[in-house]
Order: structure tokens, then C-alpha cells, then sequence
């Protein structure tokens, strides 16, 4: 993706000269953290600051199990007009209520330094024995809008509009398709009907997200996040249904066009350039155990929203001189999440479907200069590993306790009741769950509380349990520690 103009390029270009200048002493790295609705992207963050913090058990991370990593402290938020990513909440809400944490809205952002030994000689006596991490926190739906950029409104009208007459599901779009049939989008503007118009096509991308069954359609993204946008003209537009013919001065289609026009210039531009162009390295969490219980249609629709988030991305490497003026994303994790509610014996099978769901995506990225990454992941371990025997026969299972009001075989639980449960298998095939008409796998899955820490003699309390989330950290920042 490029910015429009050679403006924006060069402005670009002089704050990245800037940053590194300013940083010469301290290097910093800017981690993007991005995935859909309820990846556990807040999760993500805040355990890994937590672990760093508070000496967690990293094993993988090799700076951190050879001893080299001395220290890790939070510092004032760097960049002054992005709101902080509120870790103090986030840790009261996973470890003293026991519940988790509200789901990214915006973008929010974090400083951690770590102080550690290089294990290079050269560099263990001329650097600084200090990283600045950068965690750059933002909603993933947000990054489908960036392909608008090269998009015109007629386009993006056409095949919108397209998309939602021939979906599975063209429920989901009846309201707003009836009244667009109802109207002549070459009448006067009006914004009684702009707003009407706006309201249904933003119920219509609420429906689809909560259907699970067309990710990659939901644009524009702020539409489902508006934040201080809400009832501004920039988000107040909505496709039309053209057809042949131009859009004349002062029509409703010339209103609609402005409008959405506004919209790239005042929310995808700023986001693409003053956040999304300026990150070093970039981990994707998905949700694929949502989408492999909700059937192949799903799966298929989170494998195109996967490789349209990932077309987005800067990737590549740069040299020396290069990267003084320009960033590039030079390694790529995607991670799925939700680990723990599986057994371990079903992670490299979950790692094998995530494979292929984005193996067009790890194609590109590999094309284009930078390293790719898939694991199975668990920022948050909520349960444990047991057994339980279900007509003579012992079955892998997992034990935690579900959150209040979670159902299983028609009983409802409290909150404070533990239980254990075989949550099923994953396919040994990972092409099995993208063949058109496949059954739904027949996994059963519950909502866990946030476990209860751990406390040492002393009283203190341990870090946040995890699986593999030393892992993700080797990959995504170990290079920068050697």
C-alpha cells in the first residue's frame, strides 16, 4: 500500500528521520498489534508487558531464559496526540476481578524499555544495554479500509452492493437493499436520506460481523467503531446502486461521493500514515476456533479477510541507509488464539489449519523480503489439563471455570464452579475444513474466567500463565536482544 501523494511520502519520510535520530542512543522497535473482533488483542498486550515486568516464565525467549534481559519498565507514552494503552486497568481487570478486559476501540499506544546484555561483544560495549518496545495497539477491521485508498467511490459503491445482493445470507442486507431500490441516487441530496441510508448499510455490517460469514466486507471499518466520529458527515455515507450513467452536481450520488472521499482523507490517510506506516514488526491474532464451529463459509471468509489485511501491510526489509527514512514490516506473526481451549495434543493441528488460512498471505510476505511465523497461542492460560472418562473411555480434557452464565449441557454456571470437559478434536487434514459443504466441527467450547495467580511464600504474586507466548516473543523482538 502507498500513501497518494509525494507529499505524504516525504513527510513520512522526514518523521522517520527524525525518530531515528532522536533514538540513535536508545533504539526502538514498533510492535502492531492487530487482529479481528475478540482475538484477544488487549489480552495479548497486556500479558506480555506483564510477564516482562514481573519476571514470567519465558523459557523460548532467549535473552530472558539465559539471563541477559536485567529489567523491563513501562515509560511515559511517546507519542503525545495517541491516547496510552491502559495496562493498569487491564492487569486489575485479568488478575483482582478475575474478568477480561474490554476489546481495542482504537488506537492506543505503549512505551516498555528493556535494559539488557547484548551477547555480541562489539555491541555488549558500544550500544546502550537498552530497547525502547513500542506497542502500537489498533482495531484489525480498521485495516480493511486501506484498499479504499485506491478506490473510488463508484467502485467501491459497485461492489458493495454487488456483494451483498449475491451473499448466502442476503437477509442480512434486505432493509438496506429494499430502501436502495426505492430510491433514484441521481435525485437531489438530501440528508435526512443520507442519514437513513447510513443507519441501514451500518446495521447491515453489524449483522455480517455477527454472522461471522464475510469478514473481508466490512468497510467502511469505523462504521463498527466510530469513536468521536459518530454522526459526523465523514461517517455518514453509504453505497448506492448507480448503475450506468454519471453522478450529477448536487445529486444524492455527488453527496455520498464527497462524503466518502472525506472519509479517506480525514480517517484512513491519517490512520495509514501516522500509525500503520510505521511499524518495524507485526503480529495478526486470529480467532479461527470461531470460525472452524461456524463451518466452511466462515473459514473461507476469515482466509479472504486475512489475505486483505495482509495486502495492506509495508513488507520487507531495508538496508542500513534505508531504513533511516523508511519502515518496513520485516517479520510477521500470526497467532491463534485461544490455545488453551484446546488440549496440547490438538496445538499443531490448529497451527496447521492457521497455515492454511493464511498460506497466501506468508507467499506475499515471504516475496517481499520479511520473515513469517505461525503459532498456537494462549496469551492468558485459563485452564489446565486433565482427563475425564466418558463411557469407560478416558478423554483428553481441559479444567477451568467457565464465567457466570456460561451453559454447558443445560446447566449454568456461577463463576466460581470449576469443571472438566473434552472439548473435541481438530481434523489431522487441515484441507478438510475449506471443502464446500463440510459439517461444522463438533467442537464445544466455553467461556473461562482469567485464572487465579499464583502467590509465592513471600506473598508475591506470580505472572500471567501463558502458552507459547515466549514463543511470539523471540520471534517477533529476540533479534534485537542478540
Amino acid at each position: 500500500m502507498q500513501l497518494a501523494t509525494i507529499t505524504e511520502e516525504t513527510r513520512l519520510a522526514l518523521t522517520t528521520l527524525v525518530e531515528r535520530t532522536v533514538g540513535a542512543r536508545t533504539p526502538s522497535i514498533r510492535l502492531g498489534v492487530t487482529g479481528l473482533a475478540r482475538a484477544g488483542k488487549t489480552v495479548f498486550i497486556t500479558a506480555l508487558v506483564h510477564n516482562l515486568i514481573h519476571g514470567g516464565r519465558l523459557p523460548l525467549f532467549k535473552a530472558y531464559s539465559a539471563g541477559r534481559v536485567t529489567g523491563a519498565r513501562l515509560e511515559p507514552q511517546p507519542d503525545d496526540a495517541v491516547p496510552r494503552f491502559d495496562y493498569e486497568s487491564h492487569v486489575q481487570a485479568l488478575v483482582d476481578e478475575r474478568i477480561w478486559p474490554e476489546s481495542t476501540r482504537q488506537v492506543s499506544e505503549l512505551r516498555l524499555t528493556i535494559s539488557f546484555e547484548s551477547a555480541s561483544f562489539l555491541n555488549r560495549n558500544l550500544g546502550s544495554g537498552r530497547i525502547h518496545l513500542d506497542i502500537v495497539d489498533y482495531p484489525g477491521e480498521w485495516l480493511l479500509d486501506l484498499p479504499l485508498l485506491s478506490r473510488d467511490y463508484a467502485t467501491w459503491s459497485r461492489e458493495t452492493v454487488a456483494a451483498a445482493r449475491t451473499r448466502d445470507r442476503p437477509d442480512l442486507a434486505a432493509p438496506w437493499l429494499a430502501r436502495l431500490d426505492a430510491i433514484d441516487p441521481r435525485a437531489p441530496e438530501d440528508e435526512t436520506l443520507a442519514r437513513e441510508l447510513a443507519a441501514l448499510f451500518t446495521r447491515y455490517l453489524k449483522a455480517v460481523r455477527a454472522d461471522g460469514s464475510a469478514l473481508s466486507a466490512l468497510t467502511p471499518g469505523r462504521f463498527l467503531m466510530p469513536g468521536d466520529l459518530d454522526g459526523s458527515p465523514a461517517l455518514t455515507f453509504a453505497p448506492l446502486d448507480l448503475g450506468d450513467g454519471g453522478i450529477p452536481p448536487g445529486s444524492l450520488a455527488a453527496m455520498m461521493t464527497r462524503r466518502y472521499e472525506s472519509y479517506k482523507t480525514a480517517v484512513v490517510r491519517p490512520f495509514f500514515r501516522d500509525h500503520f506506516a510505521r511499524l518495524d514488526r507485526q503480529i495478526v491474532l486470529v480467532d479461527a476456533l470461531d470460525a472452524l464451529n461456524a463451518g466452511p463459509d466462515a473459514v473461507t471468509a476469515l482466509e479472504q479477510a486475512l489475505a486483505d489485511i495482509l495486502a495492506a501491510f509495508r513488507l520487507g526489509r531495508t538496508g542500513w541507509l534505508g531504513s533511516l527514512v523508511s519502515r518496513r514490516i520485516d517479520r510477521i506473526l500470526f497467532a491463534a488464539t485461544k490455545a488453551d481451549h484446546l488440549h496440547h495434543r490438538d496445538h499443531d493441528r490448529l497451527e496447521a489449519i492457521l497455515s492454511r488460512l493464511v498460506q497466501r498471505a506468508i507467499a506475499r510476505a515471504k516475496f517481499a523480503g520479511a520473515a513469517v511465523d505461525v503459532i498456537a497461542l494462549a496469551s492468558v492460560r485459563a485452564t489446565r489439563e486433565g482427563t475425564v472418562t466418558h463411557r469407560g473411555e478416558r478423554l483428553p480434557s481441559i479444567v477451568g471455570t467457565p464465567l457466570p452464565g456460561e451453559r454447558v449441557n443445560g446447566d449454568m454456571f456461577d463463576g466460581n464452579t470449576e469443571i472438566a470437559m473434552f472439548p473435541g478434536d481438530l481434523p489431522q487434514d487441515p484441507e478438510s475444513v475449506f471443502e464446500p459443504g463440510a459439517e461444522p466441527l463438533a467442537l464445544r467450547f466455553v467461556r473461562f474466567r482469567p485464572p487465579r495467580l499464583e502467590r509465592t511464600a513471600e506473598g508475591l504474586t506470580l505472572s500471567l500463565p501463558h502458552i507459547r507466548l515466549d514463543r511470539a516473543l523471540e520471534f517477533l523482538i529476540g533479534d534485537r536482544l542478540a
